[in-house]
Formats: structure tokens, C-alpha cells, sequence
């Protein structure tokens, strides 16, 4: 009896300690780079750019090979990667102005509203192109619809592209180091009056001579700030502007901080790099790392920046608990706004060796495999185990796949698009999506459908800028078998028209309704 008795009172004990031990959450930290194609990383092939520090994140992470961004240019990616929306579905989501409205409306259901409902704290460090305000911008006071609208409790952003005006961060809604005394003034469409008051900057057009690093084409061409000519105008504000060469260091740096100031709740962090968008400046530090010009330079700084946060997760105590992810907002380009960075010989339009979007067609602004098709790995080695993942991958996916991770219901009609794929992100679903949706504007517009091998793309006539999807003509059909075929070389919609057919269906219903 008294060894029942004892037996008994042990495992009550045991019972009841069970009961009042919490499981902790990870932290959650999103590296979203710009411009980083599938083949600039060393794991994905990438021989003449050393990227040690990536490469040890996949080595001890899950590296997926068809993850893909949801289009190959930049804020429609954003826009789907924070909603779980296709960005098709907005006729506003296009490539943004400085000075934009802000694309994501205040009532749409975001991933940082995800996390902050599953009890985070939420924040985003780095480039942001989705728009602020409400159509009018008063960048000297309180900056309202921000990404502290939307979920964040704390920003500290690039308001858009570094090639773009204003050139200075804003920190919860507020230009970091503004003077009352040299407001700033900001227009898109037509010069500033001589008599508005703040710091003149040189015209790119009127006074080349001011362009001593970057000179833009002709959308590149207006104010010249630190020496590079950028697409807007500005006035004003000369206390607040970036260093162009210091902002990796001043993003990884907030970041840092960032992380030690919230080390002891669970955190969700967006770091959107600023690097590799054009212009590309890289810090001294990293200038002449690689022989492909400023463009692989920026890639080693990148992955500096890499090793930053997984060396301060491991400071802090707490790289076990966070589930890190690096990926990017769409594939890869060379030359950039016309800005000549050494990456490749402008004589010969070939680059020096290196593929960046590996064996795929394309990069950024086409409907090829190389506009979206991008590195994501996935490391939280607690709980995802090691390796390579073939499954298809839609970063619209992501708000969905947290929300089971988390297992925190999303609300009615949040995030039409996003389907659970974390089965597939856990490394125990070797499939992923059975369909996936790509987008591009630009060069080689269009929408495209993936189903396994298969891809079919629905072309749109070249450089439609901003005209919604829905209105666009349809200039005709290609199908590849991208096992057979990666490069996308052979269409096959003569000689297959059967499948050609069910998948030209199988989009159009997509189009039609939500993925979801």
C-alpha cells in the first residue's frame, strides 16, 4: 500500500507539473531580401559569390527548390507575402511611387495581425513599397497609415526603394532626425518651385556634373542625392538622408537591437533588406569581395548581414526558439534604372560567370521561371529537420501556414489566397501546392499557372504598366514541362494541347475565384 501510495503522489506531481509548463513560442524572424535570384546563393549554385553564412542557415535548415515569390517585381510580391491575397486581385498593386497611397487597406488581415493576435510582438526593420497614407503625405509631422496600421508595433522603414525619394528612414511614422527648420517636400510628377522652402538638390538633367556615382535613365533622372540620381524630387530634409553605403550596417544594427530589447517575449520580425536593389553601394568593408561588381559585393554584404542575426540570436540565448526564414521578392536583374554597377560588360550585355537565376530563364520583370522562382530556406532546427525540399512553394501561402503553425484561426475572408502548406514547410509534405500562381509586369508580362512540371503561361502584351490584370489582352499561350525542360525553351502547346487546354481552364477558374 505505501508503495501504490508513493507511486500515486509521483505521478500527480509529475500530472500537475506537466500541466503548468508552457510551451514556449518560437520567435519568428522573415529575412526578405530584394532582388537575390535563385542561382546569387551559394547552396543554390551560386560559385563566385561566397555566402557562408546562408549557406550554414540551409545547411542546418530545410532549403526548398520550387518556392517561389508570387511575382517578379517587388511590391506585388509584398503585397501578397503580408495579405494572402494575389496581388492580381488589386488593380492598385503596381510597382509604387515614393509617395503612394498605401496599397494594403487599414481593414485587411495581415500576417503581422497574425502574430499579434497569437500574443507577439510584431515589427518591421527595412524596405516597406506598399504605400503610406491616405494620398496626401505630410513627411513633417505624424505620417499616418503606416505599417503600424496594419499590425506592426514597430517599424523603422525605407518608405520605398533605395532608388527612390525621399531618401530617409521613418520610425513609426516619423522621419528619423528631421529638422523643423528644413522641411521636406516631395513630388513625383512635376519639379518643386525654387521658392519652397528647404535644402535644393541638384537636377540630374539640368546638372549632370552633380552625378558623381550613379547616373539612372531617363525615370532615374531626377533629384541627385549623395551623388545618385533617383526617380522623384526632393526638397528638404538633408539632416535625415541615409547613407546609401552605411544602410545595411544601420538596418542590421536596428535589428540587433531590436531582438535584445524583446529577447524575453516572443517576437515576430520582417528584416527587408535594403540590398541588392539598385543603386548598389556596398560598404567599403565589402567593396571588391567578388568579381562581379557591385552587384556580387552587395550579395557578401548580404550575407553579413545574415550572419549579424543568427550570431545575436545565439548572444541572446535564443536561436533554439526562433524559426529564421530567408527569401526574396522576386528574381534576379543585372542592370537596374540604368545604373552601371560592374556586374556585367555593358559591350558584350553578358554577365561574368555567374547565372543568378540558376538554370531558369529570366529574373525580375518576366513571366519565366526566373522572375519568381527564389531561395527560401526554413531553419528552426527544434523542430524542422535538415535537408532539401522539391515541393511548390507560394510565398502568398505563408499568413495561412503560420496560422497553422501557430494555431490561431484566421477570420472570415482574411487571406482568400493562402492555403496551409505547413505539412510542406515542416519538411514532412514533399508536394506542397498543387497549384501555384505566378505574375509579372514589365518585360514579360503575363500570368502563369504550375501544376507539378507543368507550367502555362498566359502572355500580355509587353511593358503594361499598372493596368490591372483583368483588362489586359491575352496575346497567347506557352506550355513547358519544366522537368524536361527548366529553361523554357521548347513550347509545347502544339504538340500537347490536351494538357494546354486543362490547365488554360484551370487558371481561368483561378482568376475567377480565390485559391482558398
Amino acid at each position: 500500500m505505501n508503495f501504490i501510495r508513493h507511486f500515486l503522489y509521483i505521478l500527480s506531481f509529475v500530472f500537475l507539473a506537466s500541466c503548468n509548463t508552457k510551451v514556449s513560442k518560437p520567435n519568428v524572424v522573415i529575412i526578405y531580401t530584394d532582388d537575390v535570384g535563385f542561382g546569387d546563393v551559394g547552396v543554390y549554385g551560386a560559385k563566385l559569390i561566397p555566402t557562408p553564412h546562408i549557406d550554414a542557415l540551409a545547411e542546418s535548415g530545410l532549403r526548398f527548390t520550387d518556392a517561389h515569390a508570387a511575382a517578379a517585381t517587388c511590391t506585388p510580391s509584398r503585397y501578397s507575402l503580408m495579405t494572402g491575397e494575389m496581388a492580381f486581385r488589386n488593380p492598385r498593386a503596381a510597382i509604387l511611387q515614393g509617395d503612394s497611397k498605401m496599397l494594403i487597406h487599414k481593414n485587411q488581415y495581415t500576417l503581422a495581425n497574425l502574430f499579434k493576435d497569437a500574443g507577439y510582438q510584431t515589427a518591421i526593420i527595412g524596405k516597406w513599397h506598399l504605400g503610406l497614407g491616405n494620398g496626401t503625405i505630410d513627411w513633417n509631422g505624424q505620417v499616418e497609415g503606416t505599417p503600424n496600421t496594419l499590425g506592426f508595433d514597430y517599424s523603422y522603414i525605407i518608405p520605398a526603394t533605395n532608388d527612390r525619394v525621399p531618401c530617409v528612414y521613418l520610425e513609426d511614422g516619423k522621419v528619423v532626425n528631421l529638422s523643423a527648420d528644413d522641411p521636406i517636400t516631395v513630388s513625383y510628377w512635376k519639379r518643386i518651385p525654387k521658392d519652397t522652402p528647404g535644402t535644393s538638390y541638384p537636377d540630374a538633367r539640368w546638372n549632370p556634373e552633380a552625378v558623381t556615382l550613379y547616373k539612372g535613365d531617363g525615370q532615374h533622372s531626377c533629384s541627385v542625392i549623395n551623388g545618385v540620381s533617383r526617380i522623384g524630387y526632393m526638397k528638404g530634409g538633408k539632416s535625415a538622408l541615409w547613407s546609401d553605403e552605411n544602410m545595411a550596417i544601420d538596418l542590421v544594427d536596428r535589428v540587433k537591437s531590436y531582438m535584445k530589447n524583446h529577447a524575453d517575449s516572443p517576437f515576430m520580425l520582417c528584416f527587408t533588406t535594403s540590398d541588392i536593389h539598385a543603386p548598389r553601394i556596398p560598404h567599403p568593408r565589402f567593396r571588391g569581395a567578388t568579381s562581379l561588381g557591385y552587384r556580387g559585393d552587395n550579395m557578401v554584404q548580404l550575407d553579413w548581414c545574415v550572419g549579424e542575426v543568427m550570431k545575436t540570436l545565439k548572444e541572446l540565448g535564443i536561436a533554439d526558439n526562433t524559426m529564421v526564414i530567408f527569401s526574396s521578392d522576386n528574381g534576379p536583374i543585372y542592370q537596374d534604372g540604368g545604373y552601371e554597377d560592374g556586374c556585367v560588360d555593358m559591350n558584350e550585355e553578358v554577365d561574368r560567370g555567374h547565372d543568378a537565376s540558376g538554370v531558369y530563364t529570366g529574373g525580375k520583370y518576366r513571366i519565366w521561371e526566373g522572375g519568381t522562382r527564389v531561395p527560401l530556406i526554413v531553419n528552426w532546427p527544434k523542430q524542422i529537420k535538415a535537408g532539401v525540399s522539391n515541393a511548390l512553394i507560394s510565398q502568398t501561402d505563408f499568413l495561412a501556414t503560420f496560422a497553422e503553425m501557430l494555431q490561431q484561426p484566421l477570420p472570415q475572408d482574411a487571406a482568400p489566397d493562402s492555403r496551409n502548406l505547413w505539412p510542406a514547410f515542416s519538411g514532412k509534405d514533399a508536394q506542397g501546392a498543387e497549384i501555384l500562381i505566378e505574375q509579372a509586369t514589365g518585360l514579360k508580362p503575363g500570368l502563369a499557372l504550375r501544376q507539378g512540371q507543368w507550367k502555362l503561361i498566359e502572355l500580355h502584351p509587353p511593358h503594361t504598366w499598372g493596368k490591372p490584370f483583368d483588362q489586359r489582352k491575352i496575346v497567347g499561350y506557352e506550355l513547358y514541362n519544366l522537368a524536361q525542360d527548366p529553361a523554357e525553351k521548347v513550347n509545347l502547346t502544339e504538340t500537347n494541347p490536351d494538357k494546354a487546354s486543362e490547365l488554360k481552364s484551370i487558371l481561368i477558374s483561378a482568376k475567377a475565384h480565390t485559391l482558398n
